[in-house]
């Protein structure tokens, strides 16, 4: 069997597109999922709210791992808003079809929140990026085609933009990786103010 050797940087999410994002950029890390509820507080705003499940799930990672640990720990959060309203994800095909209803024919905003802590101080560096997507107009059918895939089922909004829900967006402003989960050139420059992936980019 061969022996696992533990890695600097730790993803604390169980996203496999964070996973896949995070891989893409060559930094080789190990993945813990958090034990964090993600639950908006009544009143929250959009930005507060990634901002404070981002730390949470980082901290919640690294305390798992102890501060003997010495290891840096990667947590982020994605929430989409339209009209100042969170759209989480879908709670069955049908919600999900009145979700994508709404955001066709309109611009929405993508907001994720990343935060980085280190397992032996606990301390927080963080970071916002936010993206807007602007969606074209879409038939009920062709929404209700869409979601029969099942590929609109776990993600907020409603529609993955790396996958078939492409279809639906006509134009991303700012980060695209942002939109997927994990806004990968500003997640780089935080990673390197603690040390790591300075060889990468």
């Amino acid at each position: 069997m061969t022996e696992h050797i533990a890695k600097t940087l730790v993803l604390a999410s169980s996203s496999p597109r964070r996973r896949m994002l995070l891989g893409e950029t060559g930094l080789v890390f190990d993945v813990y999922p958090p034990n964090v509820a993600e639950t908006l507080w009544p009143s929250e705003e959009a930005p507060d709210a990634v901002a404070r499940l981002a730390r949470a799930k980082a901290l919640s990672v690294a305390e798992q791992l102890g501060t003997s640990a010495q290891r840096v720990v990667l947590g982020a959060d994605t929430i989409v808003v339209l009209d100042d309203e969170i759209l989480g994800k879908p709670r069955n095909a049908e919600h999900a079809e009145r979700m994508l209803a709404r955001l066709c024919g309109r611009t929405h905003r993508v907001i994720t929140g990343v935060a980085v802590t280190r397992s032996d101080t606990m301390e927080v560096r963080e970071l916002q990026v936010e993206s807007w997507v602007a969606m074209r107009t879409a038939p009920p059918e062709e929404i209700r085609a869409y979601v029969a895939t099942g590929e609109p089922l776990d993600k907020a909004g409603a529609y993955a933009v790396q996958g078939e829900g492409r279809r639906f967006v006509s134009r991303v402003d700012g980060s695209e990786s942002n939109v997927i989960g994990l806004p990968v050139e500003e997640t780089l420059a935080l990673l390197r103010s603690e040390g790591i992936g300075n060889e990468v980019g």
